[in-house]
């Protein structure tokens, strides 16, 4: 049975494992106060004459973050780097002298932080006068590799399926294969995201999962080829701002805590990775509003969920976690050892108190990491048993907590 246990890469289970990481939506949108561009802008627009991608970094780390995946070419095909292909990019700007490249700042920030390092190449390119003809797919394979072997370590390549101007308007038959090719021709380990094998979509832009959200989903034929089921976990895109690119109008709008903490429970807690978008201003940094509610949620998730009332890993059916003596709980935390898959199928939690056992939550998915609240109750003992699996579970954490006491 263990044979047909489906089971990540290496590279998915550690990006599963850093639970949140962060979109920066930065370019000439910033300084048109548009979401959607046409291609058409200057770059003289582009002038964040402040910018510093240490701020943005350390920010983000302060969230929890652990990667952050930067909006290299958006579709306004404005590149935030020194592209040899292309004069629609920070070259012909003002800022830095036209000298100047932000995916090298941002990537370099990163890696002073700590923090690993993705992009987002869009592939409708709405100022490519080679749009929507065969020509496109190499030029865009060569703003690809430009990308992939200037930067060091890629960790996250993020494309969408964004894909022309409508029924009268441009579109392009996607090379999406030979996309592929050249992502592992030059960076073997990096994940590609959404329009890609490795990471799907949940499914909105909320940021939240399903109930019962499981990694193990059917292949797609052309991104799994000649296979039944794959590894495809699930990525929960929301901004921190109503928009995904920075609007002045907004500054008062960033996400109250409350609905950040719900998005991590829907997310994170429903073995999900949280991709926050946080989008730099005119200055080129965070504002002010966003850096503070990052750090924030940041310090809220830490008090949640740094520390355990206790915890025990364990194999088998049923696992028990004795506390010793009555302690008031009000969240459960399970995580399987996804390198050996989700063998878990359904289960119960149950706690101990008054010589019985009283079901506290059930579900059917557990994979990277399951949280459950629940109203709070008093408990000597806790017992995960494991109703359906599809092998032996190997349970890597079972956590209780207390926001109550």
């Amino acid at each position: 049975m263990k044979s047909d246990i489906i089971t990540p890469t290496e590279e998915q289970a550690q990006w599963q494992a850093m639970e949140v990481i962060a979109f920066i939506h930065f370019g000439i949108n910033t300084f048109t106060n548009r979401e959607w561009g046409d291609g058409k802008e200057s770059p003289s627009l582009f002038d964040p004459s402040e910018l510093n991608a240490r701020q943005w970094a350390r920010a983000l780390k302060r969230a929890g973050c652990k990667l952050v995946i930067l909006t290299a070419k958006h579709h306004d095909g404005f590149c935030l780097f020194q592209s040899r292909h292309t004069e629609h990019s920070v070259k012909h700007s003002p800022w830095r002298e036209g000298k100047g490249d932000v995916v090298r700042e941002a990537a370099d920030a990163c890696r002073a932080e700590g923090l690993k390092f993705g992009f987002y190449l869009s592939p409708w390119d709405r100022n490519a006068q080679n749009y929507g003809t065969p020509a496109y797919n190499a030029y865009f394979k060569d703003q690809l590799t430009e990308l992939l072997t200037q930067y060091g370590e890629i960790t996250e390549v993020w494309f969408d399926g964004a894909n022309g101007e409508g029924p009268n308007g441009k579109r392009q038959e996607y090379d999406w294969q030979g996309f592929y090719q050249v992502v592992r021709r030059h960076q073997p380990k990096a994940l590609i995201a959404i329009s890609g094998p490795d990471i799907r979509w949940v499914g909105n832009e909320d940021g939240l999962a399903r109930l019962d959200e499981t990694s193990v989903q059917p292949a797609h034929p052309e991104m799994h080829p000649g296979k039944q089921k794959v590894w495809y976990p699930a990525e929960c895109d929301v901004s921190i701002r109503p928009g995904w690119f920075y609007h002045e109008a907004e500054d008062g709008k960033v996400k109250s805590l409350d609905h950040l903490m719900k998005i991590y429970y829907q997310s994170v807690g429903r073995n999900s990775v949280l991709l926050l978008n946080v989008p730099p201003d005119k200055r080129g940094l965070l504002h002010e509003n966003d850096v503070a509610r990052l750090a924030e949620f940041g310090a809220e998730v830490q008090m949640r969920f740094g520390k355990s009332l206790a915890e025990t890993k364990g194999k088998g059916a049923v696992v028990e976690l004795d506390l010793g003596v009555l302690h008031r709980i009000d969240h459960v935390m399970i995580q399987e050892a996804i390198r050996q898959g989700e063998r878990i199928q359904s289960w119960v939690v149950e706690g101990f108190a008054q010589e019985k056992w009283s079901k506290l939550c059930e579900g059917k998915i557990v994979g990277h990491k399951r949280i459950e609240r629940f109203e709070p109750v008093d408990v000597s003992k806790i017992r995960l048993r494991a109703l359906e699996s599809l092998a032996e579970p190997i349970v890597e954490k079972l956590a209780v907590y207390s926001q109550s006491s």
